[in-house]
């Protein structure tokens, strides 16, 4: 039997940019979409009180579906599209960190560690905005969850929107009034929160994906391809980070949705009310919502690395 070789890293500096930027806006959006609905609901079960209104995922994905249609499960996704800058933003800083890194450590660790808490700084810078807007949308379909919004959609932008108006007449009012609520600093609420959300999780999410790949290549059979080990790798990284990290991630909707200014205040009441519940909360629905994108991101990632890679180099690397 033929001795697998190790999994080879794909380099900033193996990489045609061209290519690798037509076809990265592609594999976001796809990677998006797919798992925007687990979004959604993820929002909703952290920003309710226990359980007054879903029981867990999949009584939130039926209720949802039954009340608003899948329509319901993509409120907010026009807005939320706009990340698609943030995700560029992200594997750019992602790659550069990593390569300046590489200056100071071989460690395939440090890099990735430094680069993914790196990347996750500057992605969030853009997509903070953007979150607020998106995720007081995703509370506009249910009563009963909308009413723990701040900012609620004026009653005759509903009866457009029941007549098929576009999203961005619902997302504009909501601007608008966050706007005119809290100024500038009001696209910003949660902003620190996030960064300890994510920062976090992309710091921990790249060294256990790596690690984890690695691992599967020495337990798995020889012929079994990279790609497959590297797919199965991602989700495993996923649910330990966000597992790792779901109890901030908590606390960021709440401050965000809830217009919340205090983490530590925000804490206290969590933990008061729903006591070591916290830990768990929402947090099914956001493996079940990495499960699709550490996949999509890995696969098409990696892919994307290699379609990507310069002419010269090709012939060289084997897979």
């Amino acid at each position: 039997m033929l001795q697998k070789g190790p999994i080879q890293i794909i380099e900033w500096e193996d990489l045609d940019k061209r290519k690798f930027y037509s076809l990265g806006v592609f594999m976001t959006f796809t990677s998006r979409a797919t798992a925007y609905p687990a979004s959604l609901i993820r929002t909703r079960l952290q920003v309710q009180k226990g359980k007054a209104v879903y029981a867990g995922t999949f009584d939130a994905f039926f209720k949802i579906l039954r009340a608003e249609g899948v329509r319901g499960l993509y409120r907010g996704f026009m807005v939320n599209s706009f990340t698609l800058v943030s995700g560029q933003a992200y594997v750019t800083t992602y790659e550069l960190v990593r390569k300046f890194v590489s200056h100071y450590s071989p460690s395939n660790t440090v890099k990735s560690l430094v680069a993914g808490g790196a990347a996750s700084l500057v992605a969030q810078t853009i997509t903070v905005p953007i979150d607020v807007v998106s995720q007081h949308l995703m509370m506009q379909g249910c009563h009963s969850v909308s009413q723990l919004s701040r900012f609620k959609v004026k009653p005759k932008m509903v009866l457009a929107a029941a007549k098929s108006k576009p999203t961005f007449g619902q997302a504009w009012d909501l601007t608008v009034q966050i706007f005119a609520a809290d100024g500038l600093r009001g696209f910003y609420r949660g902003y620190v929160a996030s960064l300890l959300t994510y920062i976090p999780s992309s710091a921990l999410w790249w060294p256990f994906y790596h690690f984890y790949a690695e691992q599967l290549t020495l337990l798995a059979p020889s012929e079994w391809p990279h790609l497959l080990l590297q797919a199965l790798a991602g989700p495993m990284a996923g649910a330990t980070a966000y597992t790792i990290t779901n109890p901030l991630d908590v606390i960021r909707a709440r401050v965000q949705v809830e217009g919340r200014s205090s983490i530590i205040e925000t804490f206290k009441q969590l933990l008061a009310e729903e006591g070591a519940g916290i830990m768990t909360k929402g947090l099914s629905a956001r493996i079940i919502s990495s499960l699709p994108t550490s996949v999509l991101l890995v696969v098409g990632y990696e892919t994307l690395k290699k379609l990507s890679l310069r002419d010269e180099l090709i012939e060289s690397r084997h897979w």
